[in-house]
């Protein structure tokens, strides 16, 4: 009786026009995605989110690799989610039903792939996954497991499982500017990436992009650009292909403010402390904003650190922490 039921639902498969490829749940064309080529697809999708939202490229590369299955999964396939996001009460998007840690369990469902991207990157500034912005962009380890440990998922072994992907395909060198290309073998296979692209020094470097922008980057570990006659946050964001409100968020500035030519714009968040100096000696009209500026560390903990409103003005002399102070 197996045997005909089994025969009875092939023939179903048949005459719904499905290959039997497809109800297996493999690409319709038989054709399946190698890692090198999910990543070559993606990579500049991956980057551009990394500009935009501050998530290391390497790592919304590595998820999606590992919770797509290279872009092979019925999920990825029927329903454009590369990163296994679930429903949640506030979603009001397409919706896509498969088994997981439970049975029939609802997936959000995207029109392409590239909101799946978007919506990843959203996903991510939820309150949760604060403490992960904090991090170097380069901390590709510290975010592994910080998403882990942030409830991401369940699976104990994601964190190595996100770090094997980087370090075998060299995707860290995407966070440092570096492009990561394949080489095509003659089997028609990939094999691992070419070494090219330029890659920033230790304390600096400068990695040159379309539109003429040239991204530079302060104390080795925060990307900025410098404003041109006429700039606007809008105009840079427009170059860079990011948002113009987060990039003047990160600068703590209004988004319609007025820059003035040579002004050090980040294009990334400030951090929590100053990698050079632990205290500033204030001159005389600078503003805790400037300071903030000065040395890359964010307005709000520089207001902490040292018991002032960010709209602080300081006077000649005043000494500003640039670091947790101890106690």
């Amino acid at each position: 009786m197996k045997i005909v039921q089994m025969w009875k639902t092939l023939s179903l498969v048949a005459l719904a026009g499905l290959s039997l490829a497809a109800w297996q749940g493999d690409p319709p064309n038989g054709h399946r995605n190698t890692p090198e080529e999910y990543i070559t697809q993606w990579k500049g999708t991956a980057v551009l989110k990394m500009r935009e939202h501050g998530i290391p490229a390497s790592i919304t590369l590595a998820q999606g690799l590992l919770e797509s299955g290279n872009g092979n999964s019925k999920l990825a396939r029927e329903a454009n989610n590369h990163f296994g996001i679930k429903c949640t009460p506030d979603w009001t998007g397409g919706k896509s039903y498969h088994d997981d840690d439970a049975r029939n369990e609802c997936f959000r469902k995207y029109k392409s792939a590239d909101q799946s991207y978007e919506d990843h990157a959203k996903f991510l500034q939820r309150s949760r996954y604060a403490s992960l912005f904090e991090l170097k962009p380069t901390d590709y380890k510290g975010w592994a497991h910080g998403l882990k440990k942030a409830g991401y998922a369940t699976d104990p072994a994601y964190p190595q499982k996100l770090i094997s992907l980087i370090e075998r395909y060299e995707l860290h060198k995407l966070d440092q500017g570096v492009d990561v290309v394949y080489k095509p073998s003659g089997s028609g296979t990939t094999t691992s990436p070419s070494r090219g692209g330029k890659r920033p020094s230790g304390g600096g470097g400068t990695v040159t992009l379309a539109a003429g922008r040239s991204i530079d980057l302060f104390e080795g570990r925060i990307k900025y650009v410098k404003a041109k006659e006429g700039d606007s946050f809008r105009k840079i964001a427009d170059d860079l292909e990011m948002t113009h409100g987060m990039l003047a968020r990160w600068n703590d500035m209004d988004k319609e403010a007025r820059l003035s030519e040579g002004q050090v714009i980040y294009i990334q968040p400030k951090r929590n402390a100053s990698k050079t100096a632990a205290r500033h000696t204030a001159k005389d009209g600078e503003r805790l904003w400037d300071v903030s500026q000065q040395y890359g560390v964010k307005l709000s903990r520089l207001a902490k650190y040292n018991g002032l409103d960010e709209g602080a003005r300081l006077k000649a002399g005043q000494k500003v922490d640039l670091r947790k102070p101890k106690r």
